[in-house]
């Protein structure tokens, strides 16, 4: 039997409270927030919320299919279903997808990972030893815009993310995230803040590619370095000066989804750890 801080419930709500928790980041920029929609005209915080609702119970599910062992093919069957879920109650909008991989293959680790009391570093390592050779072995998605942009600009995208084990999110997202509440013990708005422009920083996010192309992509990265080397959460304009990122990612219709996910699969890694 598995623990009660791996049991599917328990884990299922521990993903989507980090859903919800990547949503309410704000200044988080060209993404939705509860103050405005970003750069996205089909969806808003209501959509996210909903979307995010549908697909919790498949979360529990690929903690029990994980506790199986089981192989990609069940785990993406699964996927798929959330998937229909998530678009059935958002009218056609993909508001999660990328969330459904990324959590999901944690979700599923959890539950491989039994009873073994495991640091967030490693949960993320468990996916990409488990799973990781099937993933990359899948075709790059055609039918997705990070797909697309992925082939053509020759990145690795959030599939060769998870295949390595989270690389990205053991090497930065969970340091930045600490460094975050370390410097804003009262604020875990500000430590998301800090974590996500880390992220921000160094992603070749599939989805700014997409809207921006590698022009789009270097900028971005641009902004989020700087803010950080002003000193991030720490400088006291802090919040000022990301929001007028925010408004310049929004007047160019960037959006950088990529780093959403991976905020939140960042927030979902440190509560399950936090949770052992």
């Amino acid at each position: 039997m598995l623990p009660p801080h791996r049991r599917p419930e328990r884990v299922a709500t521990l993903a989507h409270a980090a859903l919800i928790d990547e949503l309410e980041t704000w200044p988080k920029p060209g993404l939705v927030s509860p103050v405005d929609s970003g750069s996205h005209h089909d969806m808003d915080a209501e959509t996210l919320r909903r979307s995010a609702a549908a697909i919790r119970p498949y979360f529990g599910e690929l903690v029990v299919a994980g506790s199986r062992s089981a192989g990609m093919g069940e785990l993406r069957a699964i996927g798929l279903r959330a998937e229909a879920a998530m678009l059935a109650a958002t009218d056609g909008v993909n508001a999660h997808r990328g969330a459904i991989f990324s959590l999901g293959l944690i979700c599923a680790g959890a539950g491989e990972a039994g009873t073994i009391p495991a640091s967030a570093e490693a949960l993320a390592e468990a996916v990409g030893r488990r799973w990781g050779d099937a993933i990359a072995r899948a075709p790059t998605s055609t039918d997705s815009h990070g797909g697309r942009a992925a082939r053509r600009y020759g990145v690795g995208g959030a599939s060769a993310e998870a295949a390595a084990g989270f690389p990205t999110i053991r090497a930065v997202g969970l340091p930045a995230l600490r460094r975050g509440r370390s410097l804003a013990p009262d604020d875990p708005e500000a430590a998301r803040v800090q974590c996500f422009f880390a992220l921000l920083a160094v992603v070749d996010d599939t989805n700014l590619l997409h809207r921006g192309g590698a022009e789009g992509l270097v900028r971005a990265q641009g902004m989020a370095a700087a803010f950080l080397a002003a000193g991030g959460i720490a400088a006291s304009n802090w919040r000022d000066r990301a929001v007028a990122i925010h408004r310049s990612f929004v007047a160019a219709r960037l959006s950088p989804g990529g780093c959403a996910d991976l905020l939140a699969t960042t927030l979902f890694l440190d509560a399950l750890s936090r949770a052992a």
